[in-house]
């Protein structure tokens, strides 16, 4: 009984095969993506007319769990912007600017070991830019790491001389230099 069940799936699964192709490539061996080409039809037998596919797709999961932090953030309410930042990392995980709101969060609540993986997170998805160098260099400011923290608004402002942003941390670091508050 079980060699005619083996039996039985492999000429299904060779039938299968062969129903793939037409004998014409006609993708000049490029593979396709999911996007229908017209009169192309569902597994339903339906028509691709109406359906969504990724590149209709408006919006992703994360963005309102992005923008609501957004928003919780400008209001100083940290802990709830890191709440649904991290809410936005699991919705998309490869969304950098969620990493970085994320490390941004952290570092406001001073948990610098979770904005350390959230900013190497980051910088595997966005890579060297000025904002990444810019949030690492207010991170190191706010632990008192005052050379770490110019060396990263120094990358920064390579990258972006125009940006007042970096302009303003410079600006900080150096006051934060000259007046020392204990």
């Amino acid at each position: 009984m079980k060699r005619v069940i083996v039996a039985a799936v492999c000429l299904l699964v060779t039938a299968l095969a062969g129903c793939q192709t037409n004998g014409a490539d006609t993708t000049g061996g490029v593979v396709r993506t999911n996007e229908p080409s017209k009169g192309d039809v569902t597994s339903f037998g339906d028509a691709f007319d109406g359906v969504k596919t990724v590149s209709d797709v408006e919006y992703y999961a994360s963005d309102q769990a992005v923008a609501e932090a957004k928003n919780q953030f400008r209001a100083e309410n940290y802990g709830n912007a890191g709440a649904l930042f991290f809410k936005a990392t699991q919705l998309a995980p490869n969304d950098g600017g969620a990493w970085m709101g994320l490390a941004a969060c952290t570092d406001r609540i001073h948990r610098f070991d979770l904005s350390d993986r959230a900013y190497g997170r980051a910088f595997k998805l966005m890579g060297a830019s000025p904002e990444y160098y810019n949030n690492v260099g207010y991170s190191y400011l706010l632990r008192g790491k005052l050379q770490d923290a110019r060396s990263n608004f120094l990358k920064a402002y390579e990258l972006a001389p125009n940006d007042p942003t970096v302009a303003n941390n410079l600006k900080l670091l150096s006051s934060s230099v000259q007046n020392i508050e204990r």
